[in-house]
């Protein structure tokens, strides 16, 4: 399926009408032949054939919808789970008369909820869109069309689906060495986020600064400079960037008001970017990972879903942080989420069994969560260019819906929902009026426990990934005002481009590891390329990086599929 095609949107949209019409139009009520049997609407992906699949499962075909790349069947509610993960198949949805998703018998053991060990429903990139009322917002025209979303992450594969509205930024991750590796998601978090958004967000582009490398690795610094860069380059070539996706946080726990991360989000914020920041994915009981404890930002759970676009039997998930004195701003769906696979990266290898029909992969974490949140607020500000970041965030959250059995903690607000465009009342509020962040403290209380090592060389201190030394009252100053980058170089350092500056890391905490060239001791990349389609010749495990992690856990560390725990 194609996020950007215009038919397939309209055929996203249409499900719910169309269905409803093929209901209404049934001369008889739902078969009932056995309670062993149900009827169920099967959506697949284009070209697909399932009839005689359906038949070998004791199943009868009993319609289609072509309109929307769909059928209709009766089968045995003990092959629902079955078809539901076979190749092909994109989402399974009961009729009216029945509930597969929540109700536990003998034919459905297999669709339980999440504190079961059994299969749990993905959810779908049109039935996330449902889910938060974004496909009404399309509907409407409003697509966040003339904004921007920067992605700070691992990169962005130019996966047809997305190909045409990724601007790419710099590469400020260790790839930016190798050529075959600038700029793209050799991880593959990167891609399923920007996939997320493009699907809330259809019109909008997404700017891809990537500072994650292919197994994930990044520092602290990176991550501060890439703040840096789309703050001073929000308005290059007329992108107007309003929104910062950072599906990415540490464990610090340094107050917000002395944090590096917090004051460079913060900055962010006051220059008219809203920021989304994962809150984190280490349990329930656990604060919010920084910078999402800085309260002037938009701090992001996880709901499951299960995978329906029922409110009534959302959840939130067991893995996201609620926060303690700082807790969550919203919630959005987290867990299970089917969205754009790289074919061949290093998430993809390691877990094929994420692997969704044939371009998806199912994810689950805060990421997914902020990325979510990150797309509905391009629709809010294409709506409403006029809002400030506050008012963003104050229309966000006065238009949640409720999360029923679930704390405020935990929630927040509630469910992130586009109704924030339809009602100017929802972005009524004074200014936030939080004590402000001033990046004064310690860069390596910034990192809290996530360190990059190689060779068994730990990067820690008060240095960046250069070895130079970092003072957080010269650092900052008052503002960041644009001297901070020029022509590729942060603070003196050049960041991007086929080589570092500086590549001989120097002190007592770097020595022995040599940067120049284009290849690291124990972390050899010349053999990953990128055809068009996939990675090939790829061998993540030569790499003995390990680091910072994105939202508190590695992502492939969650629930991926069918309820499995990969650890």
């Amino acid at each position: 399926m194609n996020i950007t095609s215009t038919a397939t949107r309209a055929k996203a949209i249409g499900l719910g009408l169309v269905v409803a019409m093929f209901a209404s139009l049934l001369a008889a009520p739902a078969p009932t032949t056995s309670k062993n049997m149900v009827e169920v609407i099967i959506r697949t992906v284009e070209g697909a054939s399932l009839s005689s699949t359906i038949e070998r499962m004791g199943g009868t075909v009993t319609g289609s919808l072509n309109a929307i790349d769909a059928l209709t069947a009766d089968l045995p509610a003990s092959a629902v789970a079955t078809i539901a993960r076979t190749p092909g198949v994109m989402s399974v949805t009961q009729n009216s008369t029945v509930e597969l998703a929540h109700h536990r018998d003998s034919e459905s053991s297999n669709w339980v909820e999440e504190s079961s060990s059994t299969t749990t429903r993905p959810t779908t990139l049109s039935v996330l869109a449902e889910t938060v009322r974004a496909d009404r917002a399309n509907r409407y025209g409003y697509t966040g069309s003339g904004v921007t979303v920067a992605l700070i992450d691992s990169g962005v594969a130019p996966v047809t689906s997305l190909k045409s509205r990724i601007v790419n930024g710099p590469d400020l991750s260790f790839d930016s060495q190798l050529a075959d590796l600038q700029n793209l998601d050799a991880y593959g978090h990167g891609t399923h986020m920007a996939g997320i958004i493009g699907a809330i967000a259809p019109s909008a582009s997404i700017l891809n600064v990537k500072v994650g490398a292919a197994d994930g690795s990044v520092d602290v610094s990176q991550v501060l400079a890439a703040i840096n860069w789309v703050i001073e380059h929000r308005n290059d070539n007329d992108m107007n960037v309003r929104v910062l996706n950072l599906s990415f946080g540490t464990n610090s726990t340094q107050a917000y008001t002395i944090d590096p991360l917090a004051y460079a989000v913060e900055t962010a914020w006051r220059k008219g970017i809203v920021v989304i920041v994962a809150s984190g994915n280490d349990s329930n009981s656990s604060p919010v990972r920084s910078p999402a404890t800085s309260p002037l930002v938009i701090a992001v759970g996880a709901v499951d879903t299960k995978g329906t676009t029922s409110t009534w039997d959302d959840r939130i998930a067991a893995f996201s942080n609620c926060g303690t004195n700082r807790t969550v701003d919203l919630v959005a769906p987290g867990r299970s989420i089917a969205s754009v696979r790289v074919p061949g990266s290093n998430a993809d290898q390691k877990h094929p069994e994420a692997r969704e029909a044939v371009n998806y992969f199912r994810g689950s974490g805060t990421s997914q969560s902020a990325a979510v949140v990150s797309g509905i607020a391009a629709l809010v500000v294409g709506a409403h260019p006029e809002y400030t970041p506050d008012q963003v965030k104050a229309a966000l959250r006065s238009s949640a819906t409720d999360v029923p059995y679930s704390t405020s903690a935990c929630k927040g607000a509630g469910m992130v929902s586009a109704r924030a465009i339809m009602a100017d009342s929802y972005a009524i509020q004074t200014p936030q009026d939080f004590a402000p962040a001033t990046g004064l403290g310690s860069l390596e209380a910034a990192r809290g426990t996530d360190h990059l090592e190689n060779d068994n060389v730990v990067l820690k201190g008060e240095i960046d990934i250069f070895g130079n030394a970092f003072n957080g009252s010269t650092w900052s100053g008052s503002t960041w005002s644009g001297s901070t980058w020029s022509a590729g170089l942060w603070n003196g350092s050049t960041w991007s481009g086929s080589t570092w500056s500086g590549s001989t890391w120097s002190g007592s905490t770097w020595s022995g590891s040599t940067w120049s060239g284009s290849t690291w001791s124990g972390s050899t990349w010349s053999d990953a390329y990128w055809t068009g389609s996939t990675w090939s010749g790829s061998t993540w495990s030569a790499s003995n990086w390990t680091g910072s992690t994105w939202s508190g856990s590695n992502w492939t560390g969650l629930t991926w599929d069918h309820g499995k725990r990969i650890r």
